[in-house]
């Protein structure tokens, strides 16, 4: 069963004379008034009572008073909270009698409930903190993060080196018409040589035939003379034809001019590696970009599956970025209401033997929010005590100048109207 508060009396404490009050069980029970009157002064002696003198007012006993502050609250499981006398000394009776002390309130007291503004005040990555501790993955959820950042500063860098390689390889001159590979002039000499062997082969054998032509003719004008001869070089001559009947000199041209141009074609040749390069690097880190990018959508989706699978205080409650998202919407961007719903929720959940929780100026509220947010606590069981600069009738009771309306008419105070949404 959560601890919830069943009537409280107060005297003498801050702007407060006297004030009894009965607490609607669920939903809001509204403490109404002018500015300056006490309403806020009943919460922070609530707060005092049950918290411990963490919260004890800097000036706790009512100016002008000489009698001491008074403190009395029943919960609703039959335990009595007392402060009285001139130390304001703590006195806890539990149902069955025994004595007890701070220590006892301290199981069922939700510190957050009888200070929400400290939660409602803490910045977007400290309420995601609390919530996920309080739902026991906020360890393991930053564990995630660290991961997720890590690999997202290592896809942010290979990306821009991505981008450099690609305008790099796209700046570079490209020649479609040079050769694959650098070309050695060695070898060009090489075959310039073999090529001019050759030809000087063909040559000779040019100047052979001239030779024995000339020496033909000469026989030939003496072939009266020289008969025998004849025969002989008719015999070489034929071969000497037949052997040189299809020789073709081959160009040194294409050489000479590779030769010539050597530096040229080398130096588009390697630009032609260097593009190609720059080209083949682009694509290896953008392939490495792509592989973080999927590591990342893989640790993002192990986030979102371990706040799936955790249990949240409040439907449609998340964090995403490390802060707190609720239907949708950061906390920014929540409504009144709904920031006091997720407020509510949260610090239920860090402890749910603890029934009840103090909220301070709900006067920021319409009565249509105020309506919609007493329907949730109502249906989730929830006591809420509340101030609002107000005396309508909305209002569970009107404190006017330290004392409940009641006590000011000197009339026995009467159970307080319980406000319940809708119900006016």
């Amino acid at each position: 069963m959560s601890m919830k508060i069943n009537r409280l009396e107060i005297e003498n404490v801050k702007r407060i004379k006297a004030v009894k009050l009965e607490p609607a069980e669920n939903g809001l029970t509204i403490i109404g008034g002018n500015n300056n009157q006490g309403k806020t002064s009943v919460l922070d002696s609530i707060a005092w009572a049950l918290g411990g003198d963490r919260y004890r007012p800097s000036q706790a006993v009512r100016e002008g008073s000489v009698i001491p502050p008074y403190l009395h609250i029943v919960m609703n499981n039959g335990l009595v909270v007392e402060r009285k006398g001139k130390n304001s000394d703590l006195k806890v009776t539990d149902p069955s009698g025994k004595k007890a002390g701070q220590q006892l309130l301290n199981e069922f007291v939700n510190q957050l409930a009888l200070d929400l503004p400290k939660f409602m005040e803490a910045n977007g990555k400290e309420k995601a903190q609390i919530l996920l501790q309080i739902i026991g993955v906020g360890d393991r959820l930053t564990q995630l993060e660290q991961e997720e950042k890590q690999l997202y500063n290592e896809r942010l860098a290979i990306g821009r080196i991505t981008d450099q390689k690609k305008k790099f390889a796209n700046e570079q001159t490209y020649y479609p018409d040079a050769p694959r590979e650098i070309i050695s002039a060695a070898d060009l000499i090489r075959k310039q040589q073999e090529i001019l062997a050759r030809n000087g082969e063909n040559q000779r054998k040019r100047e052979n035939l001239h030779r024995l032509e000339q020496e033909y003719q000469q026989v030939t004008e003496e072939m009266a003379r020289l008969l025998k001869r004849q025969a002989s070089l008719e015999e070489d001559l034929f071969t000497a034809r037949k052997s040189a009947q299809d020789l073709m000199d081959e160009s040194t041209e294409e050489l000479e001019r590779s030769i010539t141009q050597i530096d040229e074609i080398n130096r588009r040749v390697r630009a032609n590696l260097d593009k190609e390069k720059a080209e083949e690097d682009a694509r290896d880190y953008a392939e490495q970009y792509d592989r973080l990018t999927g590591e990342i959508n893989r640790v993002r989706e192990a986030q979102t599956e371990l706040l799936n699978q955790a249990e949240l205080p409040l439907p449609g409650l998340s964090v995403q970025d490390g802060e707190l998202v609720y239907q949708g919407q950061k906390w920014d961007n929540m409504s009144g209401s709904d920031r006091l719903k997720v407020a509510t929720a949260v610090v239920r959940r860090l402890n749910p033997q603890c029934g009840f929780v103090l909220l301070d100026k709900l006067e920021q509220m319409d009565v249509r929010t105020l309506k919609e947010f007493g329907a949730w606590l109502e249906k989730e069981g929830l006591q809420a005590i509340a101030t609002r600069v107000s005396t309508g009738g909305e209002c569970s009771i009107i404190i006017e100048d330290g004392y409940s309306q009641e006590e000011t008419a000197a009339a026995p105070a009467p159970k307080a109207n319980k406000w319940k949404a809708g119900e006016f």
